[in-house]
């Protein structure tokens, strides 16, 4: 029985020095990541940058407690002020959900837009802009959607290949499609990321980014949809809870004609019509600071904004006879590295590491940006930094 007790203690110190061993290489791992991780900052004023001087920073798909969020749209709006955020797109559950739609408005200094997430026969349909129905929307899907436009609305394809994934259809005019979202990551990749969860109190950008996929699924689907239906993308948080964290990781950055208005209802319209037009870009703002980066089309002295529409008569003829073709252009002018690439119907087709890239298009199709940040950065170096939406070269039909 001494024996025993013996070799067990020996066999417990050995544990126990394996044990403290492995926390402390653990620590000195954590505290190497925590420190390394830096999010690049933007230094464009704001004048400075290429057309459409009227950018506004939001985050869209927002659960509150109308429907399983565990905060109110007032304190929300609080944390999304604090956060620099101009505006919130909250999404509650509903068919629609009524009284998340009567408490959109100015809250704390922030644009609060309510819309709903419904559940649909082909899955989830996030609906924005609509005059209420006196009854509840179709459960069908396509129905849903025609309804949702025909009361001045639009609608977007939630999480199409992930949780209540979305089985395609018949066409019914949808507006837009999430590319990513962060509640679908979380819950993917939990369990691979479990050592940078000390990171979400203390760094939270650093946990994020790592949680991060490429989405390569939705991007490939939403360039073959673009090839014939115009289409904005958007980036998702899907946020439930920890909103702080959540408005660190991903942003959309509106492009505005004009400064935001400080009437409730006007600022709405401004911010609904960005959103239908596709007029904004996508950005994973705890990598880097977007602002600042510009995606145009200039044709005979104008300047058009992403979500544009031209359309040409036939192919290779995208400026009229006897005046100047319509040419694209991108600028990052960010001081830290990056790589912009011109993405024709889901193909690359020009990169750059220069801050400024421009093409003449020539065929029709959708042509966007992605810019990816080629600095030291938690974020996967095949997963890019922004998305632009698109501006579209639409054939004549004959």
């Amino acid at each position: 029985m001494r024996i025993f007790r013996k070799g067990s203690s020996k066999l417990f110190k050995k544990l126990l020095s394996l044990v403290l061993a492995l926390f402390v290489f653990y620590s000195l791992w954590f505290v190497i990541s925590i420190t390394g991780y830096r999010k690049w900052r933007s230094n464009v004023p704001q004048k400075s940058a290429a057309p459409f001087f009227y950018e506004i920073r939001g985050v869209y798909h927002i659960h509150t407690r109308f429907s399983d969020g565990l905060a109110g749209l007032d304190k929300i709006a609080s944390i999304a002020k604090s956060s620099g955020l101009d505006f919130v797109v909250t999404a509650d559950h509903g068919s629609p959900n009524r009284a998340s739609l009567t408490a959109g408005g100015w809250k704390n200094g922030l644009l609060c837009l309510t819309g709903s997430e419904l559940a649909t026969s082909r899955g989830h349909l996030v609906a924005l802009g609509f005059n209420p129905p006196e009854r509840r929307f179709p459960q069908n899907a396509d129905l849903a959607a025609r309804e949702i436009t025909a009361r001045g609305g639009f609608s977007i394809i939630a999480h199409p290949f992930n949780k209540t994934r979305w089985s395609w259809g018949p066409w019914a005019g949808y507006s837009g499609i999430e590319i990513i979202d962060s509640d679908t990551m979380i819950k993917k990749n939990a369990l691979s990321t479990l050592p940078y969860l000390p990171a979400l109190v203390l760094k939270p950008g650093l946990y994020l980014l790592k949680i991060l996929d490429q989405p390569v699924r939705t991007l490939k689907k939403w360039d073959e949809l673009n090839a014939v239906h115009n289409m904005a993308g958007y980036f998702s948080a899907d946020a439930h809870f920890f909103y702080r964290a959540a408005f660190s990781l991903f942003r959309l950055h509106g492009l505005l004609e004009k400064p935001l208005s400080s009437e409730s209802g006007t600022a709405r319209e401004q911010v609904l019509d960005a959103l239908r037009n596709g007029s904004f870009y996508n950005a994973i703002e705890a990598a880097a600071d977007a602002s600042g980066f510009r995606f145009w089309a200039e044709k005979d002295g104008a300047a058009y904004p992403m979500g544009s529409v031209f359309h040409i008569k036939e192919t290779g003829a995208a400026g009229t006879p006897g005046q100047p073709p319509l040419t694209l252009k991108a600028t990052a002018p960010f001081s830290f590295a990056k790589e912009l690439r011109f993405i024709y119907n889901g193909r690359m087709i020009l990169s750059t590491k220069d801050s400024e890239m421009s093409l003449i298009p020539l065929q029709p199709g959708a042509y966007r940006v992605e810019v990816y940040l080629r600095e030291k950065t938690p974020l996967r170096a095949d997963i890019p930094w922004i998305v632009s939406n698109p501006i579209f070269i639409r054939k004549d039909a004959p």
